[in-house]
């Protein structure tokens, strides 16, 4: 992504600050993978029957929208530390509300928030284009939210083995277990899916 495509973001939310609604709006829209990508792998296995990744992300928009004239930051990576909080906070209701008092502890949400941080990193390091150095990455959009939305382009398996590699990080024994397939199988379908990524990464 170029530093126009930055520059294009950061007047997004420049005029979002300055009370445009409709710039808020694809603003914050533009944010749908990577926030879904994020709460899917934090729902995890145990909560995903029970709560919707969906959902939880719009009541993050909710929120947002009610938030925004709090928001501080001008650049793309404040704001996407900033709507992480807000969907730490999300997850945070939805993980007290299913787990019970084992979840009722003062530092989840501080947790939640530092364990959203840690996969959205996980996506950039371990799936940004080889060669590509950090000067380089700091001068475009935040990579993963630009992985998320290629990753959301992905046939659904595809994308599966992607966010439970890397994102999760299970092993790849694990990754197998979840997704009911053989090592072997589930190793194949990794390299086709990181394949697959980068072609849509382009």
């Amino acid at each position: 992504m170029t530093d126009a495509a930055t520059s294009t973001r950061e007047a997004l939310i420049a005029e979002a600050k300055a009370g445009e609604g409709v710039a808020l709006g694809r603003l914050l829209g533009g944010y749908e993978s990577y926030l879904l990508l994020l709460a899917r792998a934090k729902l995890g296995a145990r909560l995903q029957g029970k709560a919707d990744a969906a959902d939880i992300v719009q009541a993050t928009f909710l929120d947002a929208h009610r938030q925004f004239p709090n928001f501080a930051g001008t650049v793309e990576a404040e704001l996407t530390a900033w709507l992480r909080t807000i969907l730490a906070g999300q997850l945070a209701l939805v993980m007290r509300r299913y787990l019970g008092t084992a979840a009722r502890d003062v530092r989840l949400e501080r947790q939640i928030q530092q364990d959203l941080t840690d996969a959205s990193r996980a996506l950039d390091h371990e799936l940004v284009a080889p060669g590509t150095t950090p000067s380089g990455r700091a001068s475009r959009r935040e990579q993963a939210v630009l992985l998320a939305d290629a990753l959301a382009k992905l046939q659904d398996d595809y994308r599966e083995v992607i966010v439970l590699r890397h994102v999760e990080g299970l092993t790849m024994a694990q990754v197998a277990e979840r997704m009911g397939r053989s090592g072997d199988s589930v190793q194949k379908l990794w390299v086709r899916a990181l394949g697959k990524l980068r072609l849509v990464m382009g």
